[in-house]
């Protein structure tokens, strides 16, 4: 069931997310949507152990938008057993 909700944000925040929205081809709803239930669902999985050095590294890389990691999974797969 959806439910309307609403928030108070920078009016430049919200120029600069529909434009992200725009270009992704999704609504500002739904990456709003997406991005509560990553956070929430990181939220819940925190209870679990997570090793120091891990938690350090979490959210320090930042892949540019261009990056298509499935794409270097797949060399990467492919060089280590085909070759």
């Amino acid at each position: 069931m959806n439910t309307k909700l609403t928030l108070t944000i920078e009016q430049s925040i919200i120029d600069q997310a529909k434009l992200y929205a725009k270009k992704k081809g999704r609504s500002l709803s739904d990456i709003i949507e997406s991005y509560l239930k990553v956070v929430s669902e990181n939220e819940l999985s925190e209870d679990k152990q997570i090793s120091p050095i891990v938690q350090s590294l979490k959210g320090s890389f930042k892949a540019p938008e261009s990056f298509d990691y499935k794409k270097e999974l797949t060399k990467g797969l492919t060089s280590k057993y085909l070759k």
